[in-house]
């Protein structure tokens, strides 16, 4: 395959890779100053970039936002399949809650020849198989959680010893306001970007997208996709 061909190809995870490394150094840079701002004025030494991108701070920061994105889209892909919108290109057509028939979804003896092995055959694989991306989704989104209540304790505690504060246990951050406040602040902007997103795809359209309906489709059209 020629250099070209694959750019053309994997465009669209290429540009997405590309986005989050360049705003994940961009994170690293401006945190490490915030960071360094805040110790400061604490009175205390300024760190490096290299042992911020080791700290607990940094850590925390990072995984708070990706276990609200992989949620997200673990919520969404489970709800779409028995909740639907009607107008909308994000909801299955209206007749189609749940998660349909072997023949709709190509599986068993229904399978084209290309179709994945799993997919043809039966029992725990098929089953497995039906429900990876969820499952995936869901799981990624667990561990992310984990090393985020792991590294906010850490964090949480740094800042509790350096206000003269006795440290929590891993169990007592839990329960601990910070924890809660950097998980709802994240899950209410996750969820009401999907909101938006399954509403005004209905009235409004962008040519071209497979995330908007056809320009001139009417509002009413559910499952429509440009």
């Amino acid at each position: 395959m020629s250099p070209r061909r694959f750019l053309r190809e994997n465009g669209l995870s290429l540009a997405f890779g590309i986005g989050f490394l360049l705003a994940l150094c961009g994170q690293a840079v401006a945190g490490h100053a915030d960071f360094n701002n805040a110790l400061v004025t604490d009175g205390l030494q300024p760190i490096g970039l290299g042992a911020y991108l080791t700290s607990s701070d940094f850590a925390v920061d990072v995984t708070e936002n990706w276990q609200s994105e992989y949620l997200q889209f673990f919520l969404y892909i489970f709800v779409t399949v028995w909740l639907l919108q009607r107008g909308s290109p994000e909801s299955k057509e209206l007749g189609k809650a749940g998660p349909e028939s072997d023949e709709d979804q190509l599986v068993g003896e229904h399978a084209p020849a290309d179709a994945p092995r799993w997919a043809r055959a039966g029992g725990w694989r098929r089953a497995v198989y039906s429900r990876s991306l969820g499952l995936v989704m869901g799981g990624v989104f667990l561990l992310c959680w984990l090393a985020q209540s792991v590294t906010g304790t850490a964090a949480y505690n740094e800042q509790r010893l350096r206000d003269l504060q006795a440290p929590l246990s891993w169990a007592e951050y839990l329960t601990a306001a910070d924890f809660w406040n950097r998980t709802f602040q994240n899950w209410q902007s996750e969820l009401l970007a999907v909101a938006s997103m399954v509403v005004l795809s209905i009235y409004l359209r962008q040519r071209g997208s497979p995330e908007s309906k056809p320009v001139g489709a009417a509002h009413t059209a559910t499952g429509v996709e440009g």
